[in-house]
């Protein structure tokens, strides 16, 4: 049995944590615990364990904690392997923020995204960065962790070199290569699944 306590974490941290605890049971499956105290939480975890194959129930315990229950039976194994060229996803962002409305909400969104890219197995193959979302390559990103993390496991992270250019971040580049937009409209081109943000 493995305990998790994702108390005051928001999603998709708790869930991520979940999966790679289900990883570590491997095939034999087991118990996973995770402790949370919000409901959108609860919810997520359900999901992911449902969407799985697995049994998951939920407490309600005193002080706002939530103790959700995932239990995975002999023989539910985990997708833990594969290279990024492996899952063909190209992932192209042209802004700093995701969705309308609040901007910074838009910012701790698209953090959000780029850690639950980075948590995917096997994880995109090409990240491509241009207009605002240049921003996100630069030295100065709250997302730079991340993207350094894919790029060593094999992630191709490009940034278009007009954008640098026009926000005067040339020098920032921290993660990744400069490519023009023809490199990013051929990536898109020929990618197996795409995601445009």
């Amino acid at each position: 049995m493995i305990t998790i306590d994702a108390l005051g974490q928001v999603c998709p941290i708790p869930v991520i944590r979940a999966k790679k605890a289900l990883a570590e049971l491997g095939e034999a499956g087991g118990v996973v615990t995770v402790l949370v105290d919000n409901d959108i939480s609860r919810q997520n975890l359900q999901k992911m364990a449902e969407g799985m194959g697995y049994q998951a129930e939920y407490l309600e315990k005193d002080n706002g904690v939530i103790e959700v229950t995932i239990v995975a039976g002999e023989g539910c194994a985990v997708e833990t392997s594969g290279t990024p060229a492996d899952s063909g996803l190209v992932v192209a962002i042209g802004r700093n923020t995701m969705g309308e409305g609040s901007e910074e909400l838009g910012r701790i969104l698209l953090k959000g995204f780029i850690y639950s890219l980075r948590e995917l197995t096997p994880p995109p193959a090409r990240l491509l960065f241009f207009n605002s979302g240049a921003h996100l390559t630069s030295k100065d990103s709250n997302s730079i962790e991340d993207l350094k993390a894919m790029a060593a496991q094999g992630t191709i992270i490009q940034t278009c070199g007009t954008c640098i250019n026009y926000y005067g971040i040339t020098e920032q580049l921290a993660v990744g290569q400069v490519a023009n937009m023809y490199d990013i409209v051929t990536a898109m081109a020929e990618a197996k699944r795409l995601i445009n943000i």
